[in-house]
């Protein structure tokens, strides 16, 4: 068991990034944003926020994908022999993905564009469209959390 003790504590500690970063972006620090800054100021705060957030999710992904896969053949010898907990936590982690990749290659084009060309609606369009989908990543990520607290791989 002691091989499974490194992927699952990175496995544990890149889901604890990506989902408390958003609990962090969402519950703390958008209100804060709201009461202290104008728009402008906040469409600018929100772009530098998402460009050193997401190189840090990008880098959760890839430990939650390689940490996830070795525990899977570890453990279950692959994903047919997986339980259902697995799979559902499998399934979660693939909508979540999907989701930040729509933020990522289509919602933060249009806010940056929308920043620089001082377009302040604009951004504020975008910047609530991304945190719809930031607020529905996080759901889906307490999900996968409580789904994989229910039932501990070990």
């Amino acid at each position: 068991m002691l091989a499974f003790a490194l992927p699952y504590t990175l496995h544990v500690l890149a889901a604890l990034v990506w989902v408390g970063g958003m609990f962090f972006a969402w519950l703390i620090l958008r209100p804060a944003a709201v009461v202290a800054l104008e728009g402008p100021a906040r469409l600018r705060l929100w772009l530098e926020v998402f460009r050193r957030f997401f190189g840090w999710v990008w880098l959760a992904v890839a430990v939650l994908a390689i940490s996830g896969i070795g525990m899977l053949h570890l453990r279950f010898g692959g994903f047919d022999a997986a339980p259902r907990h697995v799979q559902v936590m499998i399934g979660g982690g693939i909508a979540m993905f999907a989701l930040f990749m729509r933020v990522q290659a289509l919602l933060l084009p249009e806010l940056r564009a929308a920043v620089q060309a001082e377009d302040w609606a604009s951004g504020a369009a975008v910047l609530g469209r991304i945190r719809r989908m930031v607020g529905i990543n996080l759901l889906l990520g307490v999900a996968v959390v409580a789904v994989a607290s229910s039932r501990l791989p070990l």
